[in-house]
């Protein structure tokens, strides 16, 4: 997938796909490493690039996304049904295939995101107008029509998971956004993007993606396949709940008096970037401003310091994080995000330091609360006091221990894309152990207390912060006088952790390689009875379940093998992923001490 192309609608790389012949789909995969290599040439709203000396292919993207078929072009001989534009919409990113936007004067100010995209934790930011509300009493069941389109995507959903992120190509993927763009038709929006993001998690790990990890394909997988799964079965409000809304509605929110708290870049597989800005008002209460858009490492980097787009306020992402705004007529979604229509009128104000009122209060808050309401839906933003300790290795790469009022944290980098100074700066805290900072994170649901450092304050100035994604420290900038690092805290029960791993491990496996991995590990026994050792009877039992699933293959009556049944896979896969995140939860929930999450 490449970032420089515009972003593409799922309909359209559907159409292009489906018109192929079949010889012409063998090679389609081969197509687009073929034309991701070739270079793309930006001209106003079109992208030109140069299949061969005598051959250009045309990309028309007006406000920046493909939306019809005939807006790709190409000069070869076979065309319209030549490879070559297939190719394209299928190297390009997932564009959004929400409806038409409402009237200017309704949603001025106010940008679209693509689904995937990562705002404050991790979600899409959120288009600012909404559906028409429903009467009560109404979509008490699902319509034959949503039935339909629900087993569609999970059919090919399923289908993607039984190939695996390896051998999921352009063709499946395909099948997968048609069924996407059927569910947004009939009115399925939740099962629609969620869709999208799998397709986009599989270009990014076909394309060996800085950003791209594992566990959010799983979790993007898991989420297309339960909503799906349990939409023929749903009733009411749950059913309303699945079906998921194609925009959120923005409410009033009167006059606000806002305090800047750090900037996060934004930089997703999808080919959007940009950056958000979190502010908080006297109450604690959390907003975000957000400028995302299409583009890539350079937008991310350089959206800090462009113009928030809000009232009359010259103030840049970079500077209002530091400062404040005076908002009134805001309008906010139920995220926190405001929003910047015609009548919302902003301000420059006074900030505060993270130690002065009314900041100072989101970190007087315990860890273990915050993380109780994190797990409970609410915003995943951990505010911590920590004194580093040093380094702790990884497979995935060194993260910063820290210790958090005897709680032993792994800090570790937000994004891995070297244009984003995120591992530089971890590095260079961990060289300054003993250091005392009040630091921002977003917490990952593990068995052992974990979060992805978003801000830190200044190491040899508390009054200053440092937002790590866009600031880059320096050796300068760490403490003169070295500090005793402390000890390393004990982590009750270390030794006799829940083995969770060893299902989470097949689960991911079956991600990346499909079902074919897991039919080679001959049933998993040695994994199993060292959950039934552990008490995880539960998790044996599904880990055999899995295994077995991977490796039913029945022959007909001549001894042929059968097509796999995707659909039991599928099935089993998903209680798989679904135990290991819940029973994960509980386990996060007491590596910091916090309530039990409700089931």
């Amino acid at each position: 997938m490449s970032p420089d192309l515009p972003a593409v609608a799922p309909h359209v790389t559907a159409e292009l796909v489906a018109a192929l012949s079949p010889r012409l789909r063998k090679r389609l995969d081969a197509g687009i490493t073929k034309l991701l290599a070739r270079p793309a040439v930006r001209e106003g709203d079109s992208v030109r690039i140069a299949v061969d000396d005598d051959t250009d292919i045309v990309l028309e993207a007006p406000g920046g996304t493909v939306t019809s078929a005939d807006a790709i072009r190409c000069g070869c001989l076979l065309a319209p049904d030549c490879l070559h534009r297939a190719a394209a919409a299928s190297a390009a990113p997932v564009a959004d295939d929400a409806p038409p936007e409402p009237p200017a004067e309704e949603a001025q100010g106010q940008r679209p995101a693509p689904p995937g995209t990562p705002t404050p934790g991790a979600e899409t930011p959120e288009p600012t107008t909404s559906e028409t509300p429903k009467a009560p009493g109404t979509d008490e069941t699902p319509t034959a029509g949503r039935l339909a389109a629900a087993r569609a995507v999970y059919d090919a959903a399923a289908a993607v998971l039984e190939a695996g992120a390896d051998g999921a190509g352009a063709v499946l993927q395909a099948e997968l956004l048609r069924a996407a763009h059927s569910a947004r038709l009939a009115g399925l929006p939740r099962a629609s993007a969620a869709a999208v993001s799998v397709v986009t998690g599989v270009r990014a790990a076909r394309s060996a993606d800085p950003g791209y990890r594992l566990a959010d394909l799983a979790a993007a997988l898991a989420g297309v396949l339960g909503v799906t799964h349990r939409l023929p079965h749903a009733t009411g409000p749950e059913l309303a709940d699945l079906r998921g809304t194609a925009r959120q509605p923005y409410r009033p929110d009167g006059s606000l008096r806002l305090y800047g708290l750090f900037s996060e870049p934004v930089l997703t597989a999808t080919g959007y970037a940009g950056a958000v800005t979190w502010t908080a008002d006297a109450d604690g209460r959390l907003y975000t401003v957000s400028d995302v858009a299409p583009g890539g490492p350079a937008r991310a980097v350089g959206a800090a310091d462009r113009t928030v787009r809000m009232g009359d306020t010259a103030l840049t992402h970079r500077e209002l994080s530091r400062a404040g705004l005076a908002v009134s007529g805001a309008t906010v979604s139920p995220t926190g995000r405001l929003g910047a229509g015609a009548g919302v009128r902003a301000v420059r104000a006074s900030g505060a330091t993270w130690r002065e009122e009314p900041l100072d209060r989101l970190w007087a808050v315990p860890a273990a609360e915050q993380v109780r309401r994190a797990l409970n839906g609410e915003h995943d933003l951990l505010f911590l006091e920590v004194t580093l300790v040093g380094t702790a290795r990884e497979a995935a790469g060194d993260c910063l221990l820290a210790d958090c009022g005897g709680v032993p944290v792994r800090l570790a980098v937000a994004h891995d894309d070297p244009a984003l100074p995120y591992r530089d700066n971890l590095r260079l805290l961990a060289s300054a152990p003993g250091s005392r900072l009040r630091v921002v994170g977003r917490l990952v649901s593990a068995p052992r207390p974990r979060a992805l450092l978003l801000a830190a304050e200044h190491p040899a100035d508390p009054a200053a912060r440092v937002d790590l994604g866009l600031d880059r420290l320096q050796r300068a900038d760490l403490p003169t006088e070295p500090v005793p690092a402390p000890a390393v805290p004990a982590v009750a029960g270390a030794g006799d952790e829940a083995p969770l791993h060893l299902l989470r491990r097949r689960v991911h496996q079956a991600v990346s390689g499909g079902r074919r991995v897991l039919s080679f590990t001959q049933g998993g026994q040695g994994d199993g009875i060292r959950l039934r050792a552990a008490g995880l009877a539960t998790a044996a039992d599904l880990l055999g379940d899995l295994h077995a699933a991977a490796a039913d293959r029945t022959r007909d009556a001549f001894g042929r093998l059968l097509p796999a049944d995707t659909n039991r896979f599928a099935r089993a896969w998903l209680a798989a992923a679904v135990y290991t995140d819940t029973v994960e939860s509980a386990l996060c929930a007491q590596a910091w001490g916090a309530a039990p999450v409700p089931a």
